[in-house]
């Protein structure tokens, strides 16, 4: 359809009617046929191209520019490697180019240092891609013959050092599109003038914290073909990369179901999505949201490969032209409403009144020097609905109490294992002091472990540190350790990343 004809339908949209609109959408859209007669991808066949292309170097978020150069390098030869530029602190960016087609596809990860699930992908997809008579080959070979690819696997690796989102002038690269007063801005807009990609990939991490509008699923995968205008208007461009995102989706609607969201459109000047749309290349954003029990989002890592290999696929044979743009439309949106626990109805007794409250607690990682630790906080209390928990517990009858500090400093962190301290927890000790520092503060024991004269933080309103028991009739069933909920009467205390208070 001609780009007049999509500026005509936003033009009459205060005029007709939705279905109107979406049925003139379908008729434009769905009677396009693919470019050949090969099938569908399956998500047993991606799932099966991602076992046999796992890059088992990298088995964790935060790998940093040093770790993935040897994985670079032992792809020269399948792939033409070329260094692009040099970030702000001197760390070289580099290209790999695969295929020999004529439609042109640039992919971008990590332009944020601590969005790096995509980047994990890629490697995955590099292994694939490179590997020979193997029952994928139909596959590989389409993709090599209809494409060449350009991919940047990390543009911001002075932020991938310290695992902060800007880099290292303190700037966040997709809100310098424009200025480019970062060279991995500038990097990042040449390779596109010089390469002029039909399509982009523009790969990123969300918070876990995003859900599916109106439902208690995370966002594990968010969508968007981003706006080229403040009117958010549709071309031929930006149909492309919607028609794109319906196929990934098709696929992701088979493993995880509902799981799916859409970003909001609206036009974002500074941002590179927007202006890759706006300069002609139909941009697809992917954001890694969050996965029950996958703080590594290793799975997220899986359905980052399988979505983008089944994209690459059907962009080389034009089956993706296939698609209504109005089913991009039928993806709900994002919400904002998860938490990571979420305790109904509490009671609180405060010395004079008794109430209730429903208390909403997430957990941050806390970047430190050789490792990262986890800290709760109470993010929210009141009547708290409308939100949803990855954990939910209704605390009805259910008493608030402070927890005891024991009585009894330890001297070493090896002094104390893990039966030993549920011991103390259920005996409502929540916290033990420490009096020799150890080289490293982090550990995953079920209980506080303070320094020699500090008190346990807790509390219960908004900002407060969540380290408190849930108790009936005097009897502790539940503690809550740096926003970690345990029974008591069934401790299943694993996968506590706490460090030394």
């Amino acid at each position: 359809m001609h780009k007049n004809h999509f500026t005509q339908i936003h033009k009459l949209n205060s005029k007709v009617s939705v279905p109107f609109i979406l049925l003139f959408l379908c008729l434009c859209f769905s009677c396009e046929k693919p470019q050949s007669k090969l099938q569908r991808l399956n998500p047993a066949t991606l799932n099966a191209a991602f076992e046999t292309s796992r890059e088992s170097a990298i088995t964790h978020r935060r790998f940093k520019h040093r770790d993935i150069q040897p994985l670079i390098k032992k792809h020269r030869g399948a792939f033409k490697v070329e260094e692009l530029g040099k970030s702000v602190q001197g760390r070289s960016i580099q290209q790999l180019e695969f295929g020999e087609g004529e439609t042109k596809v640039l992919l971008w990860s990590q332009m944020h240092g601590d969005e790096s699930t995509a980047t994990m992908a890629l490697f995955d997809l590099f292994n694939f891609l490179e590997a020979k008579n193997d029952s994928f080959n139909i596959i590989r070979n389409v993709i090599r013959k209809n494409l060449k690819i350009r991919f940047i696997p990390m543009l911001n690796p002075d932020g991938a050092e310290v695992f902060t989102r800007r880099n290292a002038y303190g700037i966040d690269l997709n809100r310098d599109a424009i200025k480019e007063v970062s060279p991995e801005a500038s990097i990042l807009k040449a390779a596109r003038e010089a390469f002029a990609p039909s399509f982009g990939f523009n790969l990123h991490d969300q918070q876990i914290y995003y859900n599916v509008e109106q439902t208690a699923k995370p966002a594990t995968i968010s969508v968007l073909a981003p706006a080229f205008n403040h009117k958010t208007e549709i071309n031929d461009v930006r149909a492309n990369a919607m028609q794109v995102i319906v196929g990934m989706n098709r696929i992701l609607q088979k493993v995880i179901p509902e799981q799916v969201g859409k970003y909001d459109d609206a036009f974002e000047p500074r941002a590179f999505g927007d202006n890759f749309q706006k300069w002609g290349t139909s941009t697809i954003l992917i954001e890694s949201g969050g996965y029950p029990n996958d703080p590594e989002k290793q799975y997220i890592r899986q359905l980052n490969f399988m979505i983008i290999l089944n994209a690459l696929y059907e962009i080389a044979h034009g089956d993706y032209t296939a698609y209504a743009v109005e089913d991009y439309f039928r993806i709900p949106d994002n919400d904002r409403k998860l938490m990571d626990l979420i305790l109904k109805n509490v009671t609180i007794h405060d010395g004079e009144n008794k109430y209730q409250l429903d208390l909403g607690i997430k957990r941050q990682n806390m970047e430190m020097e050789n490792g990262y630790a986890v800290k709760g906080q109470i993010d929210d209390v009141g009547d708290l609905s409308v939100y949803f928990g990855y954990k939910e517990l209704d605390a009805s009858g259910l008493e608030y109490v402070e927890g005891k500090l024991a009585e009894e400093s330890i001297v070493d962190i090896s002094d104390l294992d893990r039966e030993k301290a549920l011991e103390l927890l259920k005996e409502g000790f929540l916290a033990i002091r420490l009096k020799n520092m150890p080289e490293s503060p982090f550990h995953d024991l079920p209980i506080l472990v303070l320094h020699e004269h500090d008190s346990i933080p807790s509390g219960y309103n908004a900002g407060s540190a969540p380290n408190f028991y849930l108790k009936k009739n005097n009897e502790l069933l539940y503690a809550v350790v740096n926003g970690y909920l345990i029974n008591l009467k069934k401790p299943e205390a694993t996968g506590l990343k706490q460090s030394i208070w």
